[in-house]
């Protein structure tokens, strides 16, 4: 295969202090640029780092660069460019603006270069989270008219017009289609007709379309569910939801299958934590969705006030069908006996910015992106750090298994006690459980090497 035309949402590659989860950017990037580490559905493998060693207590780790690693211009990629980009990226803010938590998890740790091609981190406690830190971080640097263009990928960037198109062309070492051509649609019913139309090669994220997808026999398809979780912040701090069987009664009170079919059109799984299946932890912990049971919600509501109004919070898009959605949850919660207001913020920014300063009222739809179970836990569960999503959760337990989760070293027994984490939170949630969503490409039947991973990459085998 000498060349690949495949459409996106979006183009664009973003400079080392903007982060994103967008599957779009997120097929450029792992086309042109290597993580530090590569995740594999909850563990990580070697990638941009080629290997690694660490003390017995987990406080000083070791990483080796890729032998031979070079960017895209001639220049050997070195320790001080991986350090420069650390750098960088501590300051990084999200798509809204508001700061990631990076500079935060890496607070007391000491970064620096043993050689050219080591790098070593110290902290003072143990930190094996560092292993999923460095697999969300892609180097790359900019080019002569300061464009975040440089990487060490498969692929340079041969053109770029910043949301219209891209024109990638592989290195030499590498294997693949000599040139891939990437251009942007912003409608997934147009991105399907291009590929109808053989205008296009192949076309990703048709589970978007407006209605159900047709799963048209001409193409190959690739599914994968989402890491993504749709999911409730439930307000933990003030009104019903400080009473740990309310939180449990209204996921009994919302059929999140019928969500998943109705509303996602079948492109959906209902959740049963606040991961998805393929986080570290999940598959040992073996959890199933908490079961649909208005009759048990009615009879947990029992037990706690319910005469307030509850205050139902959300934006107009991300996550996909948000108003759907909470127009669904608001009826289920309605028929066990709660009385809902839905507000609706067209400013999804500004929804963020609220959320953020736990303007949320009693439940808020969003969206929960990140592929790991440390960054979830440490952002959005303990009431540790009450870090800027965290909604007033305070469980003892659960912050024994979290401390626990964080002195683990080894593999196993991280998967071990992320575990315990996970079930916990399916027996006492601070959410609202609904779905992870599941990502679909479509491709012409004579394009080979294609493949979705669970965080929505296009990847070319």
């Amino acid at each position: 295969m000498n060349s690949l035309h495949i459409t996106l949402e979006k183009i664009d590659f973003l400079p080392p202090d903007r982060v994103t989860d967008d599957t779009s950017v997120l097929t450029l990037k792992n086309l042109v640029f290597e993580p530090l580490l590569r995740w594999d559905d909850g563990l990580v493998r070697p990638a941009l780092f080629q290997s690694w060693t660490h003390s017995p207590d987990g406080r000083h780790w070791q990483f080796r660069i890729r032998d031979g690693a070079t960017f895209h211009d001639g220049k050997p990629c070195i320790a001080d460019d991986i350090l420069a980009f650390i750098e960088g990226i501590l300051e990084a803010v999200d798509t809204f603006g508001m700061k990631w938590s990076y500079a935060r998890y890496l607070k007391d740790a000491a970064i620096s270069a043993l050689s050219s091609s080591v790098i070593e981190v110290r902290n003072p406690h143990p930190i094996a989270d560092i292993l999923d830190i460095f697999s969300e971080f892609y180097i790359c640097r900019r080019d002569v008219d300061g464009r975040p263009l440089l990487g060490t990928g498969r692929y340079r960037v041969a053109e770029f017009y910043a949301g219209q198109n891209a024109v990638l062309e592989r290195m030499p070492a590498a294997h693949g289609p000599d040139r891939i051509r990437v251009t942007a649609c912003k409608s997934a019913d147009v991105r399907l007709d291009l590929l109808a139309a053989g205008r296009v090669d192949a076309a990703l994220n048709l589970e978007r379309v407006e209605h159900r997808l047709a799963i048209d026999p001409r193409f190959q398809w690739g599914k994968a569910v989402n890491t993504l979780s749709v999911m409730y912040y439930l307000n933990c701090q003030q009104g019903i939801f400080r009473a740990p069987a309310a939180r449990l009664a209204v996921n009994h009170a919302v059929d999140s299958r019928a969500i998943a079919e109705d509303i996602f059109h079948g492109l959906a799984v209902p959740s049963a934590t606040i991961v998805s299946p393929y986080h570290l932890g999940a598959a040992k912990a073996g959890l199933q969705p908490i079961a649909y049971d208005p009759d048990k919600a009615r009879r947990l509501l029992d037990t706690v006030d319910t005469g307030s109004v509850v205050r139902l919070r959300t934006p107009t898009f991300m996550p996909e069908r948000a108003p759907e959605i909470s127009r669904f949850v608001a009826a289920s919660l309605e028929a066990v006996g709660l009385t809902v207001e839905v507000e609706t913020e067209t400013d999804r920014p500004e929804y963020a910015r609220q959320i953020g300063r736990k303007e949320m009222g009693d439940l808020a739809i969003f969206d929960s992106s990140p592929h790991s179970t440390y960054r979830i836990l440490n952002d959005k569960i303990s009431s540790g750090p009450r870090a800027v999503w965290w909604q007033g959760y305070d469980d003892l337990e659960t912050e024994q298994l979290i401390a626990a989760a964080n002195d683990a070293v080894d593999d196993a027994t991280r998967e071990v006690t992320y575990a315990r984490c996970l079930k916990r939170l399916h027996d006492n949630p601070p959410w609202l459980y609904i779905v992870h969503p599941i990502d679909v490409f479509a491709a012409k039947p004579n394009i080979e090497g294609l493949a979705i991973d669970h965080k929505g990459t296009l990847n070319i085998l």
